[in-house]
């Protein structure tokens, strides 16, 4: 009789968590074709001759002729379910922080898709050509080895003398990450030049590095971390995204694609059975585990982290967030009204997980105790720098003029109270802070962080 209660309540979860999600993607989408409506409109009405198209599909926003004296650019790298420019209308996933510099590149990336792919992806969106997510992995995942073309890269000059400042936000951080050790270790082909001082910053925001225990409570077994249960709101994701894929309707797709199409899942290339197959999980991403949540998962998250080094010529930053306090020796949301209401529901299920004692801890010496505090979607403590399997160098940031001059090769990290779609999508939410936040990121990155020495300009003694 208990179990059946609690069986009951877990489907009451899963439905009311399926539906605010739901709600809140309908909201987005809706909002994006709404802007263009209106867009479309006003043009119509007062015959406005600015041309407001978006670049084309391989147009460098950054100019092509190099310019030893330019800035570096700033790469934004959204997070899961995330967009970059040109999808969903004129909505900003960073919320109009691009507009903040005059050198903001905002890639699109897959939505969904795994660690590895999305690095892959983020390299030929900046050097140009066709996507090549490798022989080897291809083969062993079941996709396609290559997949879209950049007839011309959105930073073609990027090498050793033009380095790149990335900012991630939650598992944005980890793919920037895995692409600076891709480029370490000269992955690319045709790039044997290529090395890990690319990268000139990477600055995380609530940064995907040691996993969270949220995938467990969304669906991932906690037993081996790839694998999903039975009944769980991953597996309506699953079929949803199977569904939208194999549709392939090409205004729903101009406007969102959770960038499986190098696993060719289209109706027009495997037909009904194809999606019978994928439906019953005989084949696709969610059956190789080469999708997002498997790399979310604490034990996937150290199998990345087994090979990615944290490098003495690059400056690393983290903001991590927060949305629990402890009261009584009971961790708890700290707020109602603060917390986005697509995220209250998981903050206080966070800071209640307990690992399933039937099932081996994820790292020797793991406490549950340790991963409460958490913002809706990301532990806090997963969020701070990568600690697994074994801890980088870090420096907890207290006051910035402290840390000043800052050293490469060392994470310094902050615990910001905000949720954890705090500093994206809806600017009004974050008000200020999310001026502060941002300002201070692009001001670090054009004023505090540089390999080579700064010009000395007239009159100015070199500090």
């Amino acid at each position: 009789m208990i179990r059946f209660w609690i069986f009951g309540l877990q489907l009451i979860e899963l439905f009311v968590s399926s539906f605010a999600h739901l709600l809140y993607g309908f909201y987005i989408y809706s909002s994006a074709v709404a802007g263009d409506l209106s867009q479309t409109l006003n043009e119509y009405i007062f015959k406005s001759n600015v041309n407001i198209a978006e670049p084309k599909e391989g147009e460098s926003i950054v100019a092509s002729k190099t310019d030893d004296n330019a800035l570096p650019p700033i790469v934004l790298v959204h997070g899961i379910f995330g967009f970059g420019k040109g999808r969903l209308g004129g909505l900003s996933y960073f919320a109009g922080a691009e507009k903040k510099d005059e050198r903001v590149l905002v890639p699109d990336l897959g939505s969904l898709t795994s660690i590895h792919d999305r690095a892959r992806e983020l390299f030929y969106y900046l050097k140009g050509g066709q996507v090549d997510y490798g022989e080897e992995h291809s083969k062993a995942f079941g996709h396609s080895q290559f997949g879209r073309v950049y007839e011309q890269g959105h930073y073609s000059e990027w090498d050793e003398d033009h380095p790149i400042h990335f900012v991630g936000h939650s598992a944005g951080a980890q793919v920037v990450r895995v692409l600076q050790q891709m480029l370490a270790d000269k992955s690319f082909k045709g790039y044997e030049n290529s090395s890990e001082n690319w990268v000139l910053s990477i600055t995380s925001l609530s940064g995907a590095f040691n996993g969270t225990t949220r995938a467990y409570l969304d669906g991932m077994q906690p037993e081996d971390g790839r694998s999903l249960k039975p009944i769980c709101l991953l597996q309506l994701c699953r079929l949803g995204v199977i569904i939208y894929d194999w549709l392939d309707i090409p205004l729903l797709k101009y406007y969102y694609n959770f960038g499986f199409d190098h696993f060719n899942m289209s109706w027009r290339k495997v037909g009904i059975r194809g999606l019978v197959d994928l439906i019953l999980g005989n084949t696709g991403p969610f059956v190789s585990g080469d999708w997002i949540l498997p790399d979310l998962t604490i034990q996937g998250s150290m199998q990345l982290n087994c090979h990615l080094q944290t490098f003495p010529n690059t400056y690393y930053f983290s903001y991590a967030t927060k949305r629990t306090r402890k009261i009584m020796g009971l961790t708890v949301p700290s707020s109602i009204l603060g917390i986005h209401p697509l995220l209250f529901i998981r903050v206080l299920q966070v800071s209640q997980w307990t690992h399933p004692p039937d099932a081996s801890p994820p790292f020797k010496g793991y406490r549950d105790e340790d991963w409460w505090d958490n913002d809706g979607a990301m532990n806090t403590i997963s969020m701070t720098y990568p600690r697994l399997p074994i801890e980088h160098p870090n420096h907890y940031v207290v006051n910035d003029a402290d840390c000043q001059p800052l050293q490469p090769g060392i994470w310094y990290y902050k615990i910001v109270e905000a949720d954890h779609i705090f500093f994206i999508v809806n600017r009004e939410r974050a008000g200020v802070q999310f001026d502060l936040i941002y300002d201070s990121i692009f001001e670090r990155c054009r004023k505090h962080v540089f390999r080579k020495t700064p010009p000395t300009l007239p009159n100015q003694t070199q500090q």
